[in-house]
C-alpha cells in the first residue's frame, strides 16, 4: 500500500510542476516525473498478478503477464521521444526568445505578430 501512496505522490510532484512552474525547462522535467510515476504504478501493479516468469514454463504456477512490461516499454520509449522532441522545441525558443520563461516568450510572441 506504501508503494501506491508514494507512487500518488510522485505524480502530483509532477502534475504540480507542471501546471505551476512558468519554466519550460521545468515543465520537461516535470512530464518526465509524470511519465515515470505512470511507468511504476502499471509495473508494480503488473508484477501482483502471478509468482512466475512467464517464459519458465513452470507447470502449477500462476505466470505473471508480459503484456504489462511489453506495453511500459513502449511507454518509456514514447517518453524519451516526447522529452528529446520537447528539448530540440525549447532550443529553438530559446534561440529565438533567448528565455526560457512562458510568460516572457508569450509577450514577445504577441509582439512580433
Amino acid at each position: 500500500m506504501i508503494r501506491y501512496i508514494l507512487l500518488g505522490i510522485l505524480f502530483i510532484i509532477g502534475m504540480y510542476a507542471l501546471i505551476f512552474h512558468r519554466s519550460v525547462i521545468k515543465k520537461v522535467i516535470a512530464l518526465g516525473i509524470v511519465n515515470t510515476s505512470v511507468v511504476l504504478l502499471f509495473i508494480i501493479s503488473g508484477s501482483s498478478i502471478g509468482d512466475a516468469p512467464a517464459f519458465t514454463g513452470e507447470q502449477g504456477a500462476r505466470m505473471v503477464d508480459p503484456m504489462v512490461q511489453a506495453l511500459m516499454l513502449t511507454a518509456i520509449v514514447i517518453g524519451v521521444c516526447i522529452t528529446s522532441f520537447s528539448l530540440a522545441l525549447i532550443v529553438h525558443l530559446w534561440g529565438r526568445f533567448e528565455t526560457f520563461d512562458i510568460d516572457t516568450i508569450e509577450k514577445r510572441g504577441d509582439d512580433e505578430s
